[in-house]
């Protein structure tokens, strides 16, 4: 079952390849900033019968060197038999594109970084025919924040950090600094960072935890039950459907915004005017991946 935290472990790249600085030190290569990145279809389907799908695929272009390819995979937990899929990944998509491959696996503990790094190897006997070895984005890699200034300077790696950490002893105290740090952005700023994290953090013991610290600083993400949703939502006296179709409007909005996706005036007013809340969820759950505003409406 694909969970809120694995999505947002991947997804975060798409929108926000800054997150990418702890694997570009790594490599020697100039900062994220200095490089063009370029989201790409995660299909890695053949004909059919049989569909694969990468988390996320990025096109980089460093200011230094030669173009490559990253294929982000969030990875929770050990799955036997993921090692053979990550191959076909790196494989077709090498084939497919004609460059190379990183393959980056994003793991929340030490246990699954240490199996997730391979090597995963394709043998007779004593010889390779092809070995795969992920690099990986985990707890012995991504720092942790300590200091509130790098919230301010720098929320993506802030929000990814925790998330990651988000199974370590100071996960509660990380939550903490977040949260104040958090307290210096504009309300939509904060509450876009708040949104990621709450949403990243489901499924996890300090998910509580940052929902009493969140009070700080108020977020809403409708349609995911977040604190702010439900406060928003409870303090409507009258209106209340009208209410939250507003609400998913305004997130529908606001998501397709902060990504930077142009959105026309007739879009616009389909949303806005629309009061289905089953077709607003429908419509937020695709602006997340969406690279036009007319993906909102893929099937009419």
């Amino acid at each position: 079952m694909v969970t809120s935290t694995h999505e947002s472990s991947h997804r975060i790249f798409q929108d926000h390849p800054e997150v990418l600085a702890p694997v570009f030190e790594a490599l020697g290569l100039p900062p994220p900033a200095k490089a063009t990145i370029e989201a790409l279809t995660p299909d890695a389907t053949e004909i059919k019968p049989l569909e694969r799908r990468v988390d996320t695929v990025l096109k980089v272009e460093p200011s230094e060197g030669d173009g490559f390819l990253i294929a982000v995979e969030a990875q929770t937990a050990r799955t036997p038999g993921k090692g053979f899929s990550w191959s076909y990944y790196v494989a077709h998509l090498h084939a497919k594109y004609g460059m190379p491959v990183l393959l980056v696996a994003v793991c929340k503990n030490r246990s699954t970084a240490s199996w997730a790094a391979g090597p995963f190897e394709c043998r007779v006997r004593t010889w390779t025919t092809q070995s795969t070895r992920p690099f990986v984005l985990g707890p012995d890699n991504v720092p942790e924040i300590t200091d509130e200034s790098v919230v301010a300077r720098q929320p993506a790696l802030a929000t990814f950090s925790a998330i990651v950490h988000s199974d370590s002893a100071n996960a509660a105290a990380i939550l903490e600094l977040l949260a104040r740090g958090m307290r210096s952005f504009d309300r939509a700023t904060a509450k876009y960072w708040c949104e990621w994290l709450e949403v990243g953090l489901e499924n996890t013991p300090v998910r509580e935890t940052w929902r009493e610290l969140e009070k700080m600083v108020a977020t809403y993400f409708p349609g995911r039950g977040t604190l702010f949703e439900e406060t928003y939502l409870e303090g409507k006296a009258e209106g209340k459907a009208e209410g939250k179709a507003e609400g998913k409007a305004e997130s529908i909005l606001s998501v397709l915004d902060k990504r930077g996706i142009p959105i026309p005036e007739a879009i616009r007013d389909r949303i806005t005017t629309c009061t289905d809340l089953d077709t607003l969820t429908l419509w937020f759950d695709r602006s997340l991946t969406a690279t036009t505003a007319e993906d909102l409406f893929a099937d009419g």
